[in-house]
């Protein structure tokens, strides 16, 4: 009997060492310090910058000392006391860095004050302090193409243009493209097409939209995120919202076509993919040659609107500040490289010519965001001082040959290498390399789906 009791006791000192444990292995303590009662701000926008957060002590109970300190998630932050002349606390406040509410969440906060004895401390309670989601900005627009339709005309891709715009990965769902019929008509949502971009966004206009003469106005709406907590969550509409004219038989000559297709075409061959659905071309526009795909939408299934797009594009979408050429097509039309002489594709290319692979998610099967990579790179500097030109894609888009030049101050041409670029588009476990790739005159070429585009 005797050693029955001794296995209860032995049974029942394991479960309270067990419950007074927590997921860290660290024993919960009951609080033997300050009372605090609330929080102030309690609450704030993540991505915030620093700030500094009163501790409001409880009326009653014990109070702050001159050695308390602050806690955010069990550890100690920058503490501020305030005491009068005889030592006395008057309030404490804490400095929290923007590193603490970088991302949404939830944090406690507690005090922390001298303390001994057994069975005791100085830990105060703890409060919950709420970092929300941030709020949707506020978008605006700065000009819509085309800004005319002949009434009775076909539906068209309609591309907005402006700041603040929401893809529609966003947790909010993206922006949204709203028509107004003038004079206080009925406002209609749009819906988007291609990829959103921070700066661009594309919607159809359908035909029942320009049936008759009249006018209309287009405006964005973000919505507010959600899980906002107290915060208002953001977003609206823009405040301005450009007009649109629906003419009784013409349209004012250029403004019919969206701008990406008011362009002068260059003499070079185009690219095309394996389905003959999309094509690559270089085109002038507004001085330089720039990059383009076009959507013809051949074999499409319905719903689809013919559409072109901008390839030689930055990372918010506007054009290249300089001569773009040489577009080079994978078989599905996604992926297309190009030699560009822009400096401002990327904060990383050398001067001069480089090749660029642009991802234009076009026929992509999941959620994408165009972007756009260096090609002529290679980190053990056989590339320093070269200029890339004439790129030439694989088939899946992987890999990139082109042409390495480096320039002659004697004469007009210069040493040529041409290198393969694996650039581990749609792998894993893939590092991006750029290797030499030489072939003599009777070779054959061996590099899987090398394209000559």
């Amino acid at each position: 009997m005797k050693r029955s009791w001794t296995a209860l006791a032995v049974a029942l000192s394991a479960i309270f060492a067990a419950i007074g444990c927590n997921d860290y292995g660290n024993t919960f303590q009951v609080p033997t310090g300050a009372t605090i009662a609330a929080l102030s701000p309690a609450n704030i926008m993540a991505g915030s910058p620093g700030f500094t957060l009163t501790v409001i002590p409880a009326p009653t109970g014990t109070g702050f000392v001159a050695q308390t300190v602050v806690q955010w998630n069990g550890g100690t932050i920058a503490t501020q006391v305030q005491t009068d002349s005889n030592g006395n606390v008057l309030g404490i406040t804490a400095t929290v860095p923007a590193s603490l509410v970088a991302k949404p969440g939830t944090a406690f906060v507690q005090t922390l004050s001298p303390h001994s004895g057994a069975g005791t401390n100085g830990l105060s309670n703890s409060l919950a302090f709420i970092i929300n989601p941030p709020g949707s900005p506020l978008p605006a627009v700065s000009s819509i193409s085309p800004s005319c339709a002949v009434a009775g005309g076909p539906a068209f891709t309609l591309t907005v243009v402006g700041s603040n715009l929401l893809p529609a990965s966003d947790p909010s769902g993206g922006s949204q493209v709203l028509w107004r019929a003038a004079a206080g008509g009925t406002q209609t949502m749009l819906a988007t097409v291609g990829s959103t971009s921070a700066t661009q966004i594309q919607a159809t206009v359908s035909s029942t939209l320009i049936a008759t003469q009249g006018m209309a106005n287009v405006s964005v709406f973000n919505p507010p995120a959600p899980q906002s907590g107290s915060g208002s969550g953001g977003g609206g509409a823009s405040q301005n919202s450009p007009p649109f004219t629906i003419a009784a038989t013409s349209c004012p000559a250029g403004s019919v076509r969206p701008a990406a297709a008011v362009q002068s075409a260059a003499e070079e061959t185009p690219a095309v993919s394996a389905d003959a659905r999309f094509v690559a071309y270089s085109a002038t526009q507004n001085e330089h040659a720039q990059i383009f795909v076009r959507d013809t939408c051949l074999g499409a299934t319905g719903g689809c609107q013919a559409r072109t797009l901008l390839v030689s594009a930055t990372m918010d979408g506007a054009e290249g500040n300089d001569d773009s050429r040489s577009p080079s097509m994978s078989a599905d039309g996604r992926y297309i490289a190009f030699s560009s002489a822009a400096t401002n594709l990327l904060a990383e290319a050398a001067p001069g010519r480089q090749v660029y692979l642009r991802d234009t998610c076009l026929s992509a099967q999941a959620p994408c965001s165009p972007s756009t990579q260096l090609v002529s790179t290679e980190p053990q500097g056989a590339l320093v001082g070269t200029e890339a030109i004439l790129p030439s894609v694989s088939a899946s888009g992987r890999f990139v040959t082109f042409v390495a030049v480096t320039p002659s101050h004697v004469t007009n041409s210069g040493f040529r290498q041409v290198f393969v670029r694996d650039t581990c588009v749609a792998t894993i476990n893939c590092t991006p390399t750029t290797i030499p790739f030489s072939l003599q005159q009777n070779d054959s070429p061996t590099t899987d789906g090398i394209n000559t585009r």
